[in-house]
């Protein structure tokens, strides 16, 4: 613990603490405010400080349970949620989460980054080109057949979601406002609750059963996605949907190019 450390250890504690929270305040701002793409700071940072692949994604995905935390509370105040949708969501989701997450410890992962960093910039590339998307509610597809076609997609991207960590939302907000017709700001409350915290903590649970958890870095990171969901989603609902469009489409690009860098 901590508070049992020697002087000349503490000192770099308190630094690495502190360099993680400002890391997952701002990935988890932005992705609050996005509609995903925390991974795109967050996941490079456990790595680049020590962590391999699997025990950085667990990691992660543990503590990005608390940006969809933060991001409820404040959408909660805003009645942004639609419950058929959020059904919806869980029972196609949910299974596909565990899918992934299942096989992601157990196959490499290079390809999969690249061809999901081309398709994760598209996303945005897609958005830029139809100014007039997301911007305001235009319902779609809500009967019986038009909510299984929808279904049958979120569970492949919540097979992305288990098993790749970065910009999987941003898939999850933009087929919300493509399929269904949702605007961009209701469609980016769905995915920071439905996918920041039931997607990822079934993630979470199931990369901590199956891998390692780096646990005395969780409350560092906890807090700053606490805190960045709230935040991102106070943004997002106070600027609306052009902002957040224009966010979407820059993270896409972002998370995107990311990954194909590696």
């Amino acid at each position: 613990m901590p508070c049992f450390l020697p002087a000349r250890q503490l000192e770099p504690y308190l630094f690495e603490q502190l360099f993680l929270f400002l890391i997952s305040l701002a990935a988890n701002t932005f992705s609050a405010l996005a509609g995903g793409g925390a991974g795109l700071l967050q996941l490079p940072a456990l790595i680049f400080l020590g962590l391999t692949f699997s025990v950085a994604l667990a990691t992660h995905k543990l503590a990005s349970v608390a940006l969809g935390i933060g991001a409820t509370l404040r959408h909660l105040k805003g009645r942004s949620l639609d419950s058929r949708f959020a059904v919806v969501m869980l029972v196609a989701g949910l299974p596909g989460v565990v899918t992934g997450a299942s096989i992601i410890l157990s196959i490499p992962d290079r390809v999969a980054e690249i061809a999901l960093g081309i398709l994760t910039a598209g996303l945005g590339v897609y958005s830029w080109l139809q100014p007039g998307l997301g911007q305001t509610l235009r319902p779609a597809h809500r009967d019986t057949s038009g909510l299984i076609i929808g279904g049958v997609v979120l569970f492949g991207l919540g097979i992305l979601n288990g098993s790749l960590t970065s910009g999987t939302g941003l898939f999850v907000t933009l087929w919300l406002v493509r399929w269904f017709g949702m605007d961009y700001k209701r469609a980016v409350a769905h995915t920071l609750v439905l996918v920041g915290v039931f997607w990822n903590g079934v993630g979470a649970a199931t990369l901590g059963i199956l891998g390692t958890v780096r646990w005395d870095w969780l409350p560092a990171l906890l807090a700053g996605s606490l805190l960045g969901g709230y935040l991102g989603a106070h943004l997002a609902l106070t600027w609306g949907n052009r902002w957040i469009k224009r966010s979407f489409e820059v993270v896409t690009i972002l998370v995107g190019s990311a990954l194909i860098l590696g």
